[in-house]
C-alpha cells in the first residue's frame, strides 16, 4: 500500500474557490492528499517567519519525504515531475509537501527538505499554490498510468 500524501499549508481555504479548485484535483489523485493547514502568524515580518516556520515543522511526521514549494527550487517539466511522483510512491514514506505563507519558507524548512521544488519563475499567491500542486500531481498520475489528460507535446494550430 503507498503511504499517504499530505500538503502542510500556512492559510486556511475553508470555503473558498481556490479550495474548491483544489478539491477538483485532490480527490482524483491515489494516494489521496489531505492537507494540514497552518494558521497564519501576526505581527512584524520576522516574527511571522519565526511562528509560522516553527509551526509547519513542528506539522511534520517523524518519518518522511519533505517536498518544499518554493520560488528558488528546481522547477520540472510534467514527465520530470511524474517520474519523481512515481519515486516517491515507491517509498515506504508518506511525502509531506511544505506550503509557506506570503512571506513564503524559511531556511530551516528548506533545510529539512528532501526536494525543493518551484512552480516556475513567477510568483504565486500562497493559496493558489495548492490547487496548482495538486493539478500537476494529477497530471504526473495520468502520465504514469496513461491516462488520456496529459498530453504531450503542443497543441498543432
Amino acid at each position: 500500500m503507498t503511504a499517504p500524501w499530505r500538503i502542510i499549508a500556512v492559510g486556511r481555504m475553508r470555503g473558498s474557490e481556490e479550495e474548491a479548485l483544489f478539491q477538483r484535483y485532490a480527490a482524483r489523485l491515489r494516494p489521496a492528499l489531505t492537507v494540514t493547514e497552518i494558521a497564519e502568524a501576526r505581527g512584524s515580518t520576522a516574527e511571522i517567519r519565526r511562528r509560522e516556520t516553527s509551526a509547519l515543522l513542528a506539522a511534520l511526521p517523524p518519518a518522511c519525504i519533505v517536498v518544499a514549494m518554493d520560488l528558488g527550487g528546481r522547477a520540472h517539466d510534467s514527465e520530470a515531475l511524474a517520474t519523481l511522483a512515481r519515486r516517491w510512491r515507491e517509498q515506504p514514506l508518506p511525502v509531506c509537501f511544505m506550503i509557506g505563507g506570503a512571506e513564503g519558507l524559511e531556511q530551516p524548512v528548506l533545510d529539512r527538505a528532501d526536494h525543493v521544488l518551484s512552480l516556475g519563475p513567477m510568483t504565486w499567491p500562497h493559496l493558489l499554490v495548492r490547487p496548482l500542486l495538486a493539478e500537476q500531481l494529477y497530471r504526473a498520475q495520468a502520465i504514469a498510468t496513461n491516462h488520456p489528460y496529459h498530453r504531450t507535446g503542443r497543441p498543432s494550430g
